[in-house]
């Protein structure tokens, strides 16, 4: 490392936030980025550890003391194509990963972890900046097709990858624009959708090939799309939101999550919405659920004028700080603050939700209980956020004829990606469950290696 010393002489320092007030008022990003030479100074903390567990707790195994050495050093764009290496799209996961390489570096045993994160997403954004990040077209075209459904995180790397190796992916997308959740799911405050074009436009120029407003199995059939290409990948979430089956559910203003935040989303965009309008403006807001999409709607009401919002955990209020001996360099479980909570919310924990009570079909409160007290609390908009379940059923995997498992995912081979019927592979939160969107892009990432392998196979075969 450039300074084998920093971690000892040079404190942490991470991003910081606009002010609440100031934020509030619009929907762009507001994380303060360091400075180049702060950055820098960050880099200098990691220790490169003979035994990198960063690594381990980076689902995409990024190669992060390399590039840390490389930023130290003031080696940009090396760090970039390090970072690359590993991470088709670091400038999402900059932004939206929590980070578990930062629970798994050794300097987290005193609560200090190197700022992985932010020097992950600086040298991305700087790369965008000077023009590093340019289209790497394939040498020579392989002649074999495949057809990608979805463009998530997963659907994107794994097209990325394969027209890089010189195959011929077309994605296929069931909404009006390319990017899946990215898109639609996750509120622009948090990554800028500008970003997802500029991917797309690299894309487009490195041979894929985007066909929005298609959704598979509906507007085109499995069979027909397998009659032209060579393989399939489904690549689409686990987009089955999990339901609350309690008296009351059918009121109106009881609404899913991923509903709420997707037509946010296009508002913000200015784009046209289907369905009547779900806002937030001074109603009182029940989120149920909290994690990453309860925490993304906390974040749009407020933004949307809520009188109040509460937000409403089943399970019991996790320690504030975890016991480094038996957690690390594991993901710990301990009570963590979103930006979106910090803006304002009230959470209460070890909550059941017993029933909903309205007036003239409309919801108006929520009654439920908490350490065997009944409690009742003004409800204008409930917004459930308890995860999912798997993938719909009716839906791209039931139209393919794929086998599932018990929890509703593909069912695939182990390691291969491969599901039960011929030349149909699946990868991302489809096959693997809710997760993150770095776990999305190391499957798409696995996924077009397998995929790479069975059509060379075939070629020699042939």
């Amino acid at each position: 490392m450039a300074n084998p010393t920093g971690f000892l002489e040079i404190a942490r320092s991470d991003r910081a936030y606009r002010p609440v007030a100031e934020r509030l008022k619009h929907w762009d990003e507001f994380v303060e980025p360091l400075a180049a030479d702060a950055t820098r100074k960050q880099a200098e903390r990691c220790m490169d550890c003979g035994i990198p567990f960063c690594h381990s707790g980076c689902p995409v195994n990024n190669l992060i003391p390399d590039w840390n050495d490389l930023v130290s050093r003031d080696q940009w764009k090396a760090a970039l194509e390090r970072l690359h290496s590993t991470n088709n799209f670091p400038e999402f996961t900059g932004r939206v990963c929590p980070a578990p390489c930062e629970a798994s570096c050794t300097l987290n045993l005193n609560d200090d972890p190197v700022t992985i994160k932010s020097i992950e997403c600086e040298i991305v954004d700087r790369g965008w900046r000077e023009g590093w990040i340019t289209p790497q077209n394939a040498d020579r075209g392989t002649g074999k097709r495949i057809a990608v459904v979805g463009s998530g995180p997963a659907g994107l790397a794994c097209a990325q990858q394969l027209a890089r190796m010189g195959h011929s992916p077309t994605v296929f997308e069931k909404s009006d624009r390319v990017g899946g959740l990215l898109r639609y799911g996750i509120p622009d405050f948090k990554m800028a959708k500008d970003l997802i074009d500029h991917r797309i436009t690299q894309m487009e120029i490195e041979g894929v090939i985007f066909r929005p407003h298609i959704e598979v199995g509906v507007t085109v059939s499995v069979d027909r799309l397998m009659d032209d290409y060579d393989v399939m990948v489904l690549a689409g979430g686990a987009e089955q939101p999990r339901d609350l089956p309690v008296p009351g559910r059918e009121l109106d203003g009881v609404h899913y999550a991923m509903d709420y935040l997707t037509q946010s989303n296009r508002r913000v965009a200015g784009l046209p919405e289907a369905n009547a309008p779900i806002l937030a403006t001074g109603k009182h807001v029940i989120v149920i659920g909290g994690g990453d999409t309860g925490s993304d709607c906390i974040g749009t009401a407020n933004r949307q004028g809520a009188a109040s919002v509460t937000q409403l955990e089943i399970l019991p209020e996790p320690p504030l700080k975890e016991d480094k001996a038996l957690t690390w360099p594991l993901w710990p479980m301990k009570l963590r603050t979103s930006s979106s909570q910090e803006e304002g919310a009230e959470r209460e924990f070890s909550v059941v939700t017993s029933r909903l009570d309205g007036e003239d079909g409309r919801v108006t409160t929520l009654v439920c209980e908490q350490d065997g007290k009944e409690i009742v609390l003004k409800a204008d908009l409930v917004l459930l956020a308890m995860g999912f379940t798997g993938t719909p059923k009716p839906g791209i995997a039931t139209r393919a004829g794929v086998d599932l498992t018990p929890r509703d995912t593909v069912s695939t081979d182990l390691g291969r990606y491969e599901t039960s019927r011929a030349n149909i592979y699946a990868c991302g939160d489809i096959r693997r469950g809710q997760s993150l969107v770095v776990w999305a892009i190391r499957e798409g990432r696995e996924c077009a290696a397998a995929v790479h392998a069975h059509l060379m196979a075939e070629a020699i075969t042939a």
